[in-house]
């Protein structure tokens, strides 16, 4: 069983950054892809980014690439996302998840944390 905690949400001006963390505990941070999810209101989850079990391998959606970065550190069983010239669409509450194939596929996260919560102001 994986427990992921995240940190780092707030409200923030457009064309700011924030770096989010989440912290791993009670499993093989190692052998898990991760990725990072963002939910806004009446919308659906979706994959914002994704790193392999060895950080080796990233995917991003499109409407972050070149503006978010996914990192993890297996040493401190955390994965980073670090979010730069956010707009006010980035607002959302944003999930990470731990998953045993480094997949776009929601269904195949099987750990979830509890949410960090995103705002960007115009």
């Amino acid at each position: 069983q994986v427990t992921l905690v995240e940190s780092g949400g707030g409200l923030v001006q457009a064309g700011g950054s924030l770096r989010l963390s989440c912290a791993a505990s009670g499993g093989t941070f190692s052998s898990y892809a991760m990725g990072w999810f963002r939910q806004a209101p009446g919308k659906e989850r979706d994959l914002v980014a994704a790193i392999s079990w060895s950080g080796n391998s990233t995917y991003y959606g499109d409407s972050v690439k070149g503006r978010f970065t996914i990192s993890r550190d297996n040493a401190k069983n955390t994965v980073y996302l670090q979010m730069n010239s956010l707009k006010p669409e980035d607002t959302a509450v944003y999930y990470c998840a731990a998953s045993k194939a480094f997949t776009v596929l929601r269904r195949m996260y099987d750990y979830w944390g509890q949410g960090t919560q995103v705002s960007v102001s115009s």
